[in-house]
C-alpha cells in the first residue's frame, strides 16, 4: 500500500547555502538520528549529481541493520532533487526535497511516497511503527535544519 509524508519548514538563509547544504551527501549525518546509527558506506563526494549512488547502513532496530542503496534519480540546481531506493528495507521509496524562495527565506519541502511492502503484516507495520519511526526522524531533521541555519 503506497502511503505518504509530507513536512515543510522555512529557514531564514540565502537559498546558496541551503542547497550547499542539503547537496552534500555527507551532511545526511547531520539530519538522521544518532540511535539509527546511519553510516555511509559509498566514498565521499561534496557534491551530489544525476545518476549518483549512495550506499549506507542504517538500524532499524537494536541489532537489526539495513544496507540502503538511494541513487539521486533527479536534480534541477537551487530547486529541487529526488532519491529513490535501490535496495533497502522499503519495496518503495520516492524522496522528493523542494526549495523555495519566500519572503520569509527559504521553504524547505520533503514528500516522501513509500511502501513498507510484505501485504497485510506491512500494512499492520506502517500503522503501528514505521510512520512513527518517520515522524520521529522528520522531526529530528527539522530540529538540526533549525539549528544549521540560526
Amino acid at each position: 500500500m503506497i502511503n505518504h509524508l509530507y513536512r515543510s519548514q522555512t529557514v531564514d538563509a540565502p537559498l546558496q547555502s541551503v542547497w550547499e547544504f542539503f547537496s552534500n551527501p555527507a551532511n545526511l549525518d547531520a539530519l538522521t538520528p544518532p540511535e539509527l546509527g546511519f553510516r555511509i558506506i559509498s566514498p565521499p563526494v561534496n557534491k551530489m549529481y544525476p545518476g549518483q549512488l549512495i550506499e549506507y547502513r542504517i538500524r532499524f532496530l537494536p541489532g537489526l541493520w539495513s544496507r540502503w542503496l538511494t541513487e539521486i534519480a533527479h536534480v534541477e540546481e537551487g530547486r529541487y532533487f529526488v532519491d529513490e531506493q535501490r535496495l533497502g528495507p522499503y519495496k518503495f521509496w520516492y524522496h522528493e526535497h523542494h526549495f523555495i524562495e519566500m519572503a520569509t527565506g527559504i521553504e524547505i519541502t520533503d514528500r516522501v511516497t513509500y511502501d513498507v511492502g510484505f501485504g497485510i503484516a506491512g500494512w499492520l507495520a506502517e500503522k503501528l511503527w514505521v510512520r512513527r519511526k518517520l515522524n520521529r526522524i522528520f522531526d529530528y531533521r527539522r530540529h538540526m535544519v533549525e539549528n544549521a541555519f540560526r
